[in-house]
């Protein structure tokens, strides 16, 4: 057994007495409420018996705890992932979602004053595109079309149709960006218009 391992076990014991102290609980109040005998709590807090998962998960349900927070277990790393925001020609890239082959959802946001993106260079390649506006004034060019989107708005296309999309003027513009593949659309289930 490693070290940290016998560390962590070894303190077991007095962070449970302290648990039961901080909730104002005796060991009999704990017995009755855990189902756990009495000379087992005293064994466990006094680390002549080793912790398991029978014993821990009642204790920690008792506590409200999470049993990594019950035992003072290591910190294991976050298992979560966190993409980073990158910069793209430019604009502040800021990703959503992490689905290689599926939906990819940014929040991308083009800085004030982004004079070199005022000349479209539409491109076209694989997948659906849909532009949701957050704050400011998007130039978005659709083939032949050319319009500005403002908060509240979203086009949809399909990127085989050359496409670019930059600020409409000198302010800054935030908008949603999600990519899908070729084909994947929106499937609206609830559609509600005022009468």
């Amino acid at each position: 057994m490693s070290d940290e391992l016998d560390a962590v076990l070894a303190a077991v014991g007095p962070r449970l007495r302290e648990w039961r102290r901080r909730s104002g609980a005796t060991l009999t109040a704990l017995s009755e409420t855990t189902g756990i005998p009495i000379s087992t709590l005293s064994r466990l807090e006094t680390g002549h018996r080793r912790p398991g998962l029978e014993l821990l998960l009642p204790l920690a349900r008792a506590y409200k705890v999470p049993i990594d927070e019950l035992v003072g277990a290591p910190a294991s790393g976050d298992p979560r992932v966190y993409p980073r925001p990158f910069s793209h020609k430019g604009m502040t890239v800021i990703p959503l979602t992490r689905n290689p082959g599926g939906l990819q959802v940014n929040k991308q946001i083009l800085p004030a004053g982004s004079t070199d993106q005022l000349e479209p260079d539409p491109r076209s390649h694989e997948g659906y595109h849909w532009l949701y506006v957050l704050d400011g004034r998007l130039r978005v060019v659709l083939g032949d079309q050319d319009f500005v989107l403002t908060a509240g708005e979203v086009v949809e296309f399909d990127t085989h149709l050359p496409h670019w999309y930059g600020n409409a003027d000198a302010r800054s513009v935030e908008f949603l960006s999600i990519l899908g593949p070729q084909g994947e659309r929106f499937h609206i289930r609830a559609r509600y218009r005022r009468d």
